[in-house]
């Protein structure tokens, strides 16, 4: 002992230093991993709305094709043309929906017209004039419809 002091005192100083520095390395190492988990996940939402945007500009396309195979729909090119974007957009998670009979829900439609009814308590979409779309569950578009349904619809308590 060239210090004076007895080595159990500096071999327990080293061990709380090892303890301390051993759960700063684990700290700055949680820090690390959740930085990588938050860069991912942005990365993600960026890509995201990327494809949302590019997709919301394609819709357009879409309903001017459809609308175009309602008067020629025996245009063999342009079913092709509808059939490969509806494809592509489906490989993109691109889902649409809108159907006549289904609930009316304002998150997800859009009602062009209210056809006030007494025999029901619920709108329900009549007619779908214009179908809705969503990426995952990023909505892109919602459906545009006609709604059949009292004339004020039932409060929730």
């Amino acid at each position: 002992m060239t210090s004076g002091r007895p080595q159990g005192t500096d071999a327990a100083r080293l061990q709380r230093l090892l303890e301390e520095r051993t759960a700063d390395l684990q700290r700055v190492k949680a820090e690390y991993d959740n930085y990588r988990k938050r860069v991912r996940r942005d990365r993600l939402a960026v890509r995201e709305i990327a494809v949302a945007n590019v997709v919301r500009a394609l819709l357009p396309v879409l309903d001017a094709v459809d609308r175009a195979l309602e008067h020629e729909p025996a245009t063999p090119g342009l079913k092709d043309i509808a059939d490969t974007l509806r494809t592509r957009l489906g490989s993109l998670g691109v889902t649409s929906f809108g159907e006549e009979g289904e609930p009316f829900d304002p998150a997800r439609h859009d009602a062009l017209t209210h056809h006030v009814t007494d025999g029901t308590r619920d709108l329900v979409c009549t007619a779908v004039l214009r179908p809705g779309y969503r990426l995952g569950e990023m909505l892109l578009r919602p459906a545009t419809v006609e709604v059949t349904g009292p004339a004020s619809p039932p409060r929730t308590q």
